[in-house]
């Protein structure tokens, strides 16, 4: 691996002797240096190709052994110089990228919250992905920043301008599908919104629909395409910036090769597909207007300001990436770029882009929360229409009309008889009104039955009389037959009256025999004229058999 170019090459210090060298005041086997091939740059690195050394203080090594083994030895790739002005400029941006991480989990938990039933026309994941595409770019994001502090401290470039260009691509691919995904579910919402009252406004295979199913595949398709384009690729050549003539050989061709600029051709048809996107959500959501003027009029009134400030950003995202496939020196993969260009057209848009999501979407209302404050609000015109006025919500508590969540069934049954009927609680029912005798009259079936009498218990007898001990005793058996003889009887016309409310709701028992029927009309003296009242069968005539149809 070559270092530096070959007339940057310096000679050995003389030393003690033919095969001795002092190099950083130490004394170093010459024969061995020459044996393992290092050779010692002007830049104050020893390396023979493989392995690259620091050759000054406090770094310098103090001692070369035969077999090429150095005692305290440093790479060349360590962070030895202090943090530098890119590095001081990137801990900032991470700071605010790690603070857009914090409100942005506020905002997703304000606009992701469900306070409706979620349906399949309109998937709760919808109104997410704009927020979690905002953790994608700012986890990205200070990875890049954090790593770049590296770029300055390392003596030579290596990895870390390698890692620092990595995630800043990841974050520009980030920062595009925030946007998309705003203006996406902004349509969506505004589909929302006309479907809430009519289910069947807008029908769901018509070419609107195709439409709003096919784009999103064509965003993605290009942006996996720029994806594709820049990042599965050999890195390895951008850190070779150690001198100008390799920076110019290896580094800049590779990072303005054809593929960062067909990378960035297709961010901006993805750009494209985003204003295509959000010109049919305002063509078939918003009022339509005749005329190109003033077509053109209704898509920038129409349009949100939060994506008149998004678009833009999203344009200076392509525009950057475009620029620097063509600049090298305006790109973050140049060690020695331009900072201000860096970091005010590589990082400020996307940022920009996250706080101007951030502050809108602590100003808007959560869309669930929205939508029933427009059902509330058609609710009311509806009634303002058809003249129905609504009475305060204190009306129903003076007037009685609040029962005790512990009441009882009867009392529910009495507060729907007295709503039907327009009387008035009274403080028996548990209501406000005036207070109404017991025994006055009221509905027939809120009535209150009085409780049973106590049955008679009659006392003991305690005296020593045989004759009043046995009279006791059957009077009292007398009075126990007489009650079980009384629950007979009602247990008996309960039946009875159950059988009567069933035979007038059509569920006799089944129809009497044949035999009866031919029994009356013959005249049979056997079935009296009561049980032919009382439809009960005879049992002294015999059951007639049916032969056949004749006999029916």
């Amino acid at each position: 691996m070559t270092l530096l170019h070959p007339r940057n090459v310096l000679p050995f210090p003389p030393g003690s002797n033919g095969t001795d060298t002092i190099i950083s005041g130490y004394h170093l086997n010459l024969t061995a240096l020459g044996e393992w091939n290092y050779t010692l740059y002007s830049n104050g690195t020893l390396s023979n190709g493989s392995w690259c050394l620091l050759t000054f203080e406090p770094w310098a090594p103090t001692y070369l052994f035969p077999n090429g083994t150095f005692l305290n030895t440093t790479w060349c790739w360590s962070p030895v110089d202090p943090i530098g002005t890119r590095g001081i400029v990137a801990i900032a941006f991470a700071v605010l990228f790690g603070l857009a991480i914090v409100l942005s989990l506020v905002t997703l938990n304000k606009h992701g919250s469900l306070h409706l039933p979620a349906t399949k026309r309109f998937y709760p994941i919808g109104r997410r992905w704009q927020w979690y595409w905002g953790f994608w770019v700012c986890a990205t994001a200070i990875v890049s920043l954090l790593t770049s502090i590296d770029v300055d401290r390392y003596y030579l470039p290596e990895l870390p301008v390698i890692l620092t260009s990595f995630f800043w691509y990841l974050m520009q691919w980030g920062a595009m599908a925030v946007v998309w995904e705003a203006v996406r579910h902004w349509g969506s919402w505004m589909e929302r919104q006309l479907v809430d009252p009519d289910p069947f406004a807008l029908r769901q295979d018509d070419r609107r629909a195709l439409f709003e199913l096919v784009i999103p595949l064509f965003f993605y398709l290009f942006l996996w395409l720029n994806f594709f384009m820049i990042i599965p690729r050999n890195w390895t050549p951008i850190q070779h910036q150690r001198y100008p003539e390799q920076t110019l050989l290896e580094a800049a061709p590779t990072a303005t090769d054809a593929r960062f600029k067909a990378g960035a051709f297709l961010l901006l048809v993805s750009w494209v597909v985003i204003l295509v996107s959000l010109r049919h959500s305002i063509k078939h959501y918003c009022p339509r207007n005749r005329g190109f003027i003033n077509r053109a009029t209704g898509l920038v009134r129409f349009t949100p300001l939060r994506f008149k400030l998004l678009i833009p950003l999203a344009a200076a995202v392509v525009a950057f990436q475009a620029l620097v496939a063509f600049r090298f020196d305006y790109s973050p993969l140049c060690v020695d770029g331009n900072l201000a260009a860096i970091f005010a057209g590589g990082y400020l848009p996307s940022l920009l882009i996250l706080y101007v999501q951030i502050a809108f979407g602590f100003l808007n209302p959560n869309e669930d929360l929205e939508l029933k404050r427009q059902r509330r609000v058609r609710n009311q015109e509806f009634d303002r229409q058809m003249g129905i006025v609504h009475k305060p919500s204190w009306w129903r508590r003076v007037n009685g009309e609040v029962l005790d969540p512990n009441a009882s069934m009867r009392e529910r049954l009495a507060a729907n008889a007295r709503e039907l009927s327009g009387a008035k609680p009274t403080p028996a029912d548990g209501g406000y009104g005036p207070e109404v005798p017991s025994d006055a009259a009221g509905p027939v079936e809120m009535t209150p039955v009085p409780p049973p009498p106590p049955p008679a218990v009659s006392r003991p007898y305690t005296g020593r009389s045989e004759t009043l001990h046995e009279d006791r005793a059957v009077a009292m058996a007398a009075s126990l037959a007489s009650s079980e003889a009384v629950a007979a009887r009602e247990a008996a016309a309960e039946r009875a009256r159950r059988h009567h409310e069933l035979m007038q709701d059509g569920l006799d028992l089944p129809p009497p025999a044949y035999s009866e029927a031919v029994g009356t009309r013959q005249g049979d003296a056997t079935r009296t004229r009561s049980e032919q009242s009382e439809g009960g069968r005879s049992t002294d005539q015999p059951q007639t058999q049916v032969r056949s149809m004749l006999d029916v």
